[in-house]
């Protein structure tokens, strides 16, 4: 193809191949394989990850039909293509994963992303038990669900409105990595109706608030469903400073709002903040 020939060089990654028929577990095995394994990078849905964050790279969830779907898996975009391979280049020496489907497959990814031949290919029946595999395809098979090996936070940041379920799992091993195994459901197939807990938005506006300037400490953080929506509450303890309390307010509600729906695809109808305490000098 006219694109790839004008694309960086990847000689001087190494490719390891994870390879296992849809619904046998991939992914839920992913994090561990690549900890084993050594790897820098996996290539998996489209995405490029590294240590649980999404680095370059669409997620082929994200697609409005299966067609496009595997088109973006298989990084037939130009521009996609073209964004993983720089950052690939600009790493190098480094290693990546493949997590495909097939042998086929991992031969597309690897002449559209111009990768040298796998030094090692893993196949989920290496990995898994027969037990463990026939439970993974009944869990796709019954409910829809797809797991990536990214963090919750990139995942929420990622897939608004998509999110599903999280199941988290520490890994044994020397940097005590926490590796996140997150579900999601591609829009093109939609099962059930998504809950979200509003401990999950306090966290968020606490996360938030405590990360701003001028704020010494957050009081308390409250959701509450309002209207087909919800109203979120924060008491701080005000700090002096050049920010005015009225400027330092509006700048954090916003900020609140403007997260909150982003991420959860909530109706935050109000967000409101209340200087519970001023720390003096």
């Amino acid at each position: 193809m006219p694109e790839a020939t004008r694309l960086p060089s990847l000689n001087g990654v190494s490719v390891f191949a994870f390879v296992g028929s849809a619904g046998t577990g991939k992914s839920q095995r992913a994090q561990l394989v690549a900890i084993e394994c050594g790897v820098d990078f996996l290539i998996d849905d489209g995405l490029l990850i590294r240590k649980g964050q999404i680095v370059r790279g669409k997620s082929a969830k994200t697609e409005k039909n299966q067609v496009k779907a595997i088109r973006r898996a298989l990084f037939e975009y130009p521009d996609h293509r073209k964004s993983v391979v720089e950052f690939l280049a600009d790493s190098k020496p480094c290693s990546v994963m493949l997590i495909a489907t097939s042998a086929g497959m991992v031969s597309r990814i690897l002449k559209n992303l111009g990768l040298p031949d796998p030094v090692r290919i893993i196949r989920i029946e290496d990995v898994s038990s027969p037990e463990e595999i026939s439970k993974a395809k009944k869990e796709r098979s019954i409910k829809g669900q797809h797991v990536i090996p990214v963090s919750h936070i990139q995942v929420r940041k990622h897939f608004a409105g998509k999110l599903v379920g999280r199941l988290k799992v520490l890994f044994d091993n020397t940097d005590n990595m926490e590796g996140e195994k997150t579900i999601v459901r591609p829009p093109f197939k939609f099962l059930g109706e998504v809950i979200i807990d509003p401990a999950v938005v306090d966290q968020m506006a606490r996360f938030i608030a405590e990360r701003t300037s001028q704020i010494a400490s957050v009081v308390y953080a409250q959701t509450k469903p309002s209207n087909g929506g919800i109203a979120v509450q924060v008491g701080i303890k005000y700090s002096p400073g050049q920010r005015t309390i009225l400027s330092l307010g509006e700048n954090l509600r916003d900020r609140i709002s403007h997260a909150v729906s982003g991420i959860t695809g909530l109706d935050v109808l109000r967000v409101d903040i209340s200087v519970v305490e001023v720390e003096l000098s």
